[in-house]
């Protein structure tokens, strides 16, 4: 299995320069602990098509959120809830608006 994690560094807020360097650095760092660390379990699982991908941003209150963007088995998806919200990470929600009929 592979696994990738992206931080996303663009976001609904604008925060000053300095403060965006500090936040960009460590949504990097975050990162790359997930995907060699947290997630180092899931390696070699026999999962497929690029496999894992998950994205890392922030919330407006500077809290880590993360999406999984595409299709895993239900048992890779708890995995990476469960490691996330240890970490104290949120799920990244994403609203769609509905027909109303």
């Amino acid at each position: 299995m592979t696994v990738t994690v992206l931080p996303i560094f663009e976001t609904e807020f604008k925060p000053q320069r300095s403060l965006a360097k500090v936040m960009n650095d460590r949504l990097q760092k975050a990162a790359r602990e997930l995907q060699t660390t947290h997630f180092s379990a899931l390696s070699g699982r026999g999962f497929s098509s690029e496999d894992l991908v998950v994205y890392i941003s922030y919330t407006p209150k500077y809290k880590i959120r993360y999406r999984i963007v595409n299709d895993v088995p239900a048992d890779i998806e708890y995995f990476v809830a469960e490691r996330c919200g240890r970490l104290g990470y949120l799920l990244w929600r994403s609203y769609v608006a509905e027909e109303v009929e």
